[in-house]
């Protein structure tokens, strides 16, 4: 039978979501440089990196401006350094599926075409205390040593309702409001574009594709409580390793019997007990 609903992208969200419309994605360009206003939609290009294995972005934005720039954008919720090398390893690959696609040689004598890259990251979480502009990988990875290759990424994180970046960080903020307020439930999400869409920010977006945000962000919902699962699980096999371990252990130096192992290790099952006392036995 055919399948009449699109298939989701595994790392689908409403910043993919709201830059894959390319007249969104030139109003972050002209954010990110107001000078440029000779660029139009049939300048920006589409290289945001495909995962092989799945069906999922493998970055959250790539996009080029003619053959003189390339731009990739992150979106973070989580403070940490380490989008900087994540960030550099993105243009790595973006530059290596740039010449093949041009068909350049990088072992000939002629010197190659390469556009000039621009990261960023656009932090939508809590602000540590006196956030950077810039975060690099010779300065915060090397203490500001002379290394062979260096990374600057640009830090955006102020709310703006004049831009779309901007925008998108106060949806992001009034969305981690709502969620404390209501938790994970529909009722968060409805709230978030209601709020959003009277202070003008992303209305024209949310009111076009209203229920496909709150499908996505639904989703995600889904996806975070399966996370959130398989952490625990992992957590609970961690901890019955560690009980069937000290269970051995006492039971070797005759402090417990077999009989009491669930008495005192209660986050083990019958199974575990029979297996411990085989393990035991043969130990013996």
């Amino acid at each position: 039978m055919a399948q009449n609903t699109p298939k989701r992208k595994i790392k689908d969200s409403v910043f993919t979501n709201l830059f894959q419309d390319k007249k969104y994605l030139l109003r972050l360009y002209k954010a990110l440089h107001p000078e440029d206003s000779n660029v139009t939609e049939e300048d920006i290009k589409d290289v945001t990196i495909k995962h092989i294995l799945v069906d999922a972005d493998y970055n959250d934005l790539g996009f080029s401006i003619g053959g003189r720039l390339v731009i990739l954008v992150e979106s973070q919720s989580i403070w940490t350094l380490n989008i900087i090398i994540r960030a550099l390893m993105y243009l790595i690959q973006t530059y290596h599926d740039f010449f093949k696609r041009t068909k350049q040689n990088l072992y000939g004598s002629k010197k190659v075409n390469m556009p000039k890259p621009e990261l960023y990251v656009i932090f939508t979480g809590e602000k540590p205390k006196n956030p950077p502009d810039i975060i690099s990988l010779s300065k915060d990875f090397f203490d500001g040593e002379k290394i062979a290759v260096d990374a600057e990424v640009k830090v955006l994180y102020q709310e703006d309702e004049g831009n779309i970046i901007g925008q998108y960080i106060i949806f992001c903020k009034v969305y981690n409001e709502q969620r404390k307020k209501y938790g994970q439930t529909k009722k968060a999400v409805t709230e978030t574009i209601r709020i959003c869409k009277n202070r003008n920010v992303l209305k024209e977006y949310l009111e076009s594709k209203e229920q496909e945000v709150v499908d996505i962000m639904m989703t995600l919902f889904d996806d975070e409580q399966v996370l959130e699962a398989y952490a625990e699980d992992i957590k609970n096999n961690e901890a019955r390793k560690t009980a069937k371990r000290n269970a051995i252990t006492m039971l070797e130096k005759g402090r417990i019997s077999v009989e009491e192992i669930l008495t005192f290790f209660p986050e083990l099952t019958s199974d575990d007990v029979k297996e411990i006392e085989k393990e035991v036995m043969q130990l013996v």
